[in-house]
């Protein structure tokens, strides 16, 4: 069978005169073990190949893919895209991206994680059960226990001169704890990413999991109080999918974010810096180059406060007459590309956990809340949503909370940021730390 690059220059190849064709490849393998009762409950493998086609003519795009190809269905889809492109109207923005420098990544690809046998990833799945309900003689049961991995290798070909290719890596370990006591019954979710099994500390996640059910164990619901609150990176990284949708160019174009009109503006509080790095190895999302072949790099969106810019593809970089930030995304070789996040995260402060509690005196800890994406608003930033937590005195957690609302909007959440924390996590590809907020509504619902 022909490999990806074979499978681009193919396409690339089948161009005509006067058009521009891109030619996107794709393989991917992906298994995960869950583990429940001492047994394994599933175990679920997949693999995906194929290549999706680009053909620009006249400024008209035309778009085809086709799974697990030979170069003549490359060819074929490419002809299909062409028809589709006669069909389609023009747009003076749709083009392909010149090609540019782009430089590996170091530590994106690990052989031994590409190897890894079956039984090893299972071992690993009820390794991370039976240590989760070690940890506390309430935690007794999970509800999901889970060990995966996934190699990716990407490959992208145009007419314009764009050709690269990369593999990654990537595997993640999740705990979900059920605490019980005295009729009650708190879960506790744990979950961490990493390009290879040995940065993974599944010890770590089978605590941390046990850990957050075990304490809210006879929580109550609070009255209502406007307190400093405590966002975990857990529950700060819930927020963190607004932001990346208002932060889209694709989304300002639309006029579907609430930061549009707000560039060199403060939007937030000085201790908050917002960035997009898609060469950030440390995070899962790292790749070399963007879905378009674009280098990818840092992207300062928020700079202490004031409102940068936005994240760009080529189409969205050509409407708004600046130059593509390296963030075309897409779901897959089906797809064409959109306007997406790589390693998206709040750079961390200095302060340490135990210094953001003793800051945050008489307010609440939130370490989970529910909702954000359907309880706020695109376009005026409110949002209402569930929480659990804990309440804070003497500097240390105490009263476990339940059945409790914190409403605000985005806006006046990031100027209310007094602290961010040292201890930034990456949850898929989204990071942050703990965030001290000054003040919020807390309520019982």
């Amino acid at each position: 069978m022909p490999d990806l690059a074979e499978l681009c220059a193919a396409a690339v190849d089948a161009a005509r005169g006067g058009e521009a064709v891109e030619a996107y490849a794709e393989e991917s393998r992906r298994t995960e073990a869950e583990a429940h009762k001492g047994g394994i409950e599933g175990l679920t493998f997949a693999e995906s190949k194929g290549v999706g086609v680009r053909v620009i003519s006249g400024r008209r795009l035309g778009f085809a893919y086709v799974a697990d190809p030979s170069v003549d269905e490359v060819r074929a889809a490419v002809a299909r895209a062409r028809e589709n492109a006669a069909l389609a109207g023009p747009d003076e923005h749709n083009l392909l991206p010149e090609a540019g420098s782009w430089e590996p990544l170091e530590g994106l690809f690990s052989e031994a994680q590409a190897a890894m046998p079956t039984d090893r990833k299972v071992a690993l799945a009820l390794d991370l059960e039976r240590a989760t309900t070690s940890v506390d003689p309430r935690v007794r049961k999970v509800d999901r226990c889970s060990f995966g991995d996934a190699v990716a290798r990407v490959a992208i070909a145009s007419t314009t001169g764009v050709s690269a290719e990369f593999r990654r890596t990537g595997c993640w370990a999740v705990a979900v704890a059920l605490a019980e006591e005295n009729g009650d019954t708190q879960t506790g979710f744990s979950f961490r990413v990493a390009h290879r099994a040995d940065e993974l500390d599944p010890d770590g996640v089978a605590r941390e999991a046990a850990t957050r059910a075990a304490r809210i164990l006879g929580a109550s619901k609070p009255g209502t109080q406007r307190v400093p609150v405590l966002l975990d990176p857990f529950a700060a990284s819930s927020f963190l999918g607004v932001l990346a949708g208002a932060l889209s160019a694709e989304a300002v174009q639309k006029g579907r974010s609430l930061f549009a009109e707000l560039v060199g503006q403060t939007v937030g509080s000085e201790a908050f810096t917002l960035v997009d790095d898609g060469r950030l190895v440390a995070g899962p999302a790292a790749s070399p180059f963007d879905d378009e072949g674009v280098p990818t790099g840092r992207t300062e969106l928020i700079t202490r406060g004031v409102l940068n810019g936005f994240l760009h593809n080529t189409y969205t970089a050509s409407r708004g007459e600046t130059v593509s930030t390296g963030n075309a995304d897409r779901a897959g070789y089906r797809s064409t590309p959109g306007v997406g996040t790589t390693n998206f995260y709040i750079e961390p402060g200095e302060g340490a956990f135990e210094e953001l509690l003793r800051r945050a005196e008489g307010g609440v800890l939130i370490q989970d809340v529910s909702g954000v994406h359907s309880g706020a608003n695109p376009i005026s930033g409110e949002f209402s949503v569930g929480a659990t937590g804990l309440r804070i005195s003497g500097g240390a957690l105490g009263e476990p909370l339940r059945e409790m609302t914190i409403a605000s909007t985005v806006p006046e959440m990031l100027r209310a940021v007094e602290v961010v924390g040292s201890d930034l996590r990456f949850f898929t590809s989204v990071g942050t730390p703990s965030i001290l907020i000054g003040e919020m509504t807390v309520a019982g619902v």
